[in-house]
């Protein structure tokens, strides 16, 4: 059961906001200590700290392709038929996000456009722990073969037996992926972001993870490595009247919560019953949970909200910006045009939030903590750069150049000013 905060005044709003706090200093001096091992020692330090974190030896080398291909016997055919599925619909929903090259004459004699590129290298963490992830190797590998990324390297921690689960092997080979290491947390991070000798350096690292592995992202930065985004625990954003089914909603809160005793689950509605009703529904289903445990924790720093009205909900989940916001109102296509701050929206009593996780094309790999009112969700987009082109003739020189001459004079940039009058009075003297 979540506790109920009703009626709330505007200036009470950012303690509800709240996400739950860790401590993370401690977190950042270790990762900075673990990069510079391994900046230093390579796969030599790679490997103390697997068997120390993670009780097992790095062996210096990738996953063999044989090890990979008999990765897929081991897999179910049904759930092979279902990682399928999937595919095809995150393959068609990012393939559409490719753009069409548009040449734009801004002034006659002046043309601009932009082209996309991939980014060369990249890298993607994969957690391996109480839930393997296989399902984040189709969110990323997918668009970063799309975008058709040179190198894509994966890491992810092996069980104890050193082993990487053969569900994950098997949908990195569908999606092509070959470079494959038996590497977790920190030190996964830090090989990617640095390079080893056998692990390759790239230009970009993707992919959840815990606390740990957030700090390391953080710190791969300051090493010239880019990341998809800030990361944290995961959440949900719940707005419900009186046409939702509870049962459902309870389900929806549940299945978030159930990621970590970190993740949080906020439920906001104008009905009062409604909310006890999916908090009787929340004690009936946590019973039958075999990840009980973990998600009665999530519950314990989750909130459900009375408000007046939907629109009130709507106000505080954009000042919240979840990273999963589910609609389960009437005409939720009328709410649309509200929402300012999400990383993905699910509308209606059917859209599940699992949908979307797995199956339904977007992709789930979305900004966590307010971070959404600054940054989108994982697309075709992260994995390329956006590079101008501009073309000027002689014509478009004339046009536009006079005032490039009287803006630079005016930041006393006279070289700018300078590489224009040249060339106008050249073709003056023609």
């Amino acid at each position: 059961m979540i506790k109920t905060i009703s009626y709330p005044k505007v200036n009470e709003w950012p303690k509800l906001m709240q996400r739950p706090v860790v401590n993370q200093s401690s977190l950042y001096e270790l990762a900075e200590t673990m990069f510079k091992e391994i900046q230093q020692d390579g796969d030599v330090a790679v490997s103390k700290y697997s068997q120390k974190f993670d009780g097992t030896l790095y062996n210096f080398s990738p996953i063999g392709i044989d090890v990979i291909d008999k990765a897929e016997s081991k897999v179910l055919v049904s759930l092979k038929k279902s990682i399928e599925e999937a595919y095809h619909n995150i393959y068609k929903f990012h393939a559409s996000q490719q753009e069409t090259v548009k040449k734009i004459e801004t002034t006659q004699g002046v043309e601009c456009w932009r082209e996309s590129r991939p980014i060369d290298k990249v890298g993607i963490y994969i957690p391996g722990g109480s839930a393997p992830l296989f399902s984040t190797v189709l969110m990323l590998g997918i668009p970063a073969k799309i975008a058709q990324c040179k190198e894509v390297v994966l890491c992810t921690p092996p069980d104890k037996n050193g082993e990487i689960n053969p569900i994950i092997l098997y949908v990195a080979n569908l999606v092509g992926i070959h470079k494959v290491y038996a590497v977790g947390g920190i030190q996964a991070i830090a090989a990617m972001a640095l390079g080893t000798e056998s692990i390759p350096k790239v230009d970009k690292i993707f992919g959840p993870g815990n606390q740990y592995v957030t700090a390391a992202k953080q710190i791969a930065q300051l090493y010239g490595t880019a990341i998809d985004m800030p990361a944290g625990p995961s959440e949900v954003l719940v707005i419900v009247d009186d046409t939702c089914d509870p049962e459902f909603v309870a389900a929806d809160l549940l299945s978030q919560a159930e990621h970590g005793p970190d993740s949080q689950v906020i439920l906001l509605s104008n009905n009062g019953k409604v909310i006890d009703d999916v908090n009787q529904a929340l004690i009936k289903q946590l019973e039958k949970l075999s990840r009980k445990d973990i998600a009665e924790k999530a519950l314990q720093h989750s909130r459900a909200i009375l408000f007046e009205s939907i629109d009130e909900c709507i106000n505080f989940s954009n000042s919240y910006a979840p990273e999963h916001l589910i609609l389960a109102i009437r005409n939720t296509e009328d709410k649309i045009g509200e929402i300012q701050s999400a990383g993905s929206v699910f509308l209606g009593n059917y859209s599940c939030e699992s949908v979307g996780d797995y199956a339904s094309g977007t992709n789930h790999t979305l900004p966590t903590n307010g971070f959404a009112r600054s940054y989108s969700g994982v697309s075709l987009d992260s994995f390329v750069k956006k590079i101008t082109f501009q073309t000027v003739t002689e014509v478009g020189l004339k046009n536009i150049g006079p005032s490039v001459e009287l803006m630079a004079e005016a930041e006393n940039l006279m070289a700018h000013k300078n590489a224009v009058t040249i060339r106008l009075n050249k073709m003056n003297k023609l």
